[in-house]
């Protein structure tokens, strides 16, 4: 068993950070990422020290050890989500100077925010296959070789190219061009203008014609079980929740890298919302209500 003397607890610890960002890509949850993290490292430990000195690189090993339970985690998320109650959104994350109580808290101040963060991309990866999934971050984000990629997946080189590149076309037949960054604050700060002066109209003109509202309550709490579809309809039902709960604060801040909302009653937050903005209009708002998804923004 290493102990806390040990030089190479320092090296497979230093791993955390690696192994938390990936296993947060590929399950969209922070809290199903820690326990990946914490699996691939009891794993490590349960070997004697003998076979931990036969691994040349540990940082792979984990590497492949945490991908490879991820992989079975996003095997059986079908059926997980077919049970979910309502509709399911991957876990929203502040920036790291936006904790709550100013403090960060672990595991989730390790995770890097980027492109590949963002809410939309996040919900882009869940319609793919777990083996396309996987083998798209390996390599696109974090720049595993396909060599290394196969070993993982248990596919050949020439497979896993395949599933990258395929993986790679959906994103891009799905992204519309993105507004800039200062365009979608300016955005997310006028439809909070207009939601708190429940102002239909300016709502209307802020979302496309076609713009979709999503929310996850996961049957903890009160939210529309269905995506409620249509720029005119999603205004209304903007104002409505408004008009039921008059006593909201609603505060501008990032959600997964990008312009987004809280919003608190109380003190506490009770929501979070990331949007999805192409142009001048926004296309998709997705609610993340669930309060077992928002222990980063709640105070403790």
């Amino acid at each position: 068993m290493t102990t806390p003397s040990d030089p190479s607890l320092s090296v497979i610890t230093s791993e955390r950070r690696q192994l938390i960002n990936l296993a947060y890509r590929l399950l969209g949850s922070l809290a199903e990422a820690e326990d990946v993290v914490q699996e691939t490292y009891a794993r490590w430990y349960a070997m004697s020290p003998q076979e931990q000195e036969a691994i040349d690189t540990p940082g792979a090993w984990l590497t492949t050890v945490a991908s490879r339970i991820c992989l079975d985690l996003l095997g059986s998320a079908r059926a997980r989500r077919e049970r979910y109650v309502g509709e399911w959104i991957p876990e929203p994350l502040p920036e790291r100077t936006e904790w709550a109580n100013g403090r960060p808290s672990d595991p989730a101040d390790r995770v890097t925010l980027d492109e590949s963060i963002n809410m939309a991309f996040l919900v882009m990866l869940e319609s793919m296959t777990p083996a396309q999934r996987v083998a798209f971050i390996l390599h696109d984000v974090f720049r595993y070789s396909f060599a290394e990629v196969a070993e993982i997946v248990g596919r050949t080189p020439a497979a896993c190219r395949q599933l990258a590149s395929s993986a790679r076309r959906r994103i891009r037949a799905a992204q519309a061009p993105a507004a800039p960054t200062a365009q979608r604050a300016d955005i997310v700060r006028n439809f909070k203008e207009a939601w708190e002066a429940k102002d239909i109209d300016a709502l209307i003109g802020l979302l496309d014609p076609d713009a979709t509202g999503i929310a996850d309550g996961g049957g903890l709490v009160s939210a529309v079980a269905r995506p409620i579809e249509g720029g005119e309809r999603l205004a209304r039902a903007l104002v409505a929740i408004a008009g039921i709960a008059p006593d909201l604060t609603f505060l501008e801040r990032s959600v997964n890298g990008q312009p987004g909302l809280v919003v608190q009653q109380d003190g506490g937050t009770v929501v979070v919302m990331a949007f999805d903005v192409a142009g001048d209009r926004i296309k998709r708002i997705w609610s993340v209500l669930n309060p077992e998804k928002l222990r980063p923004w709640t105070t403790a």
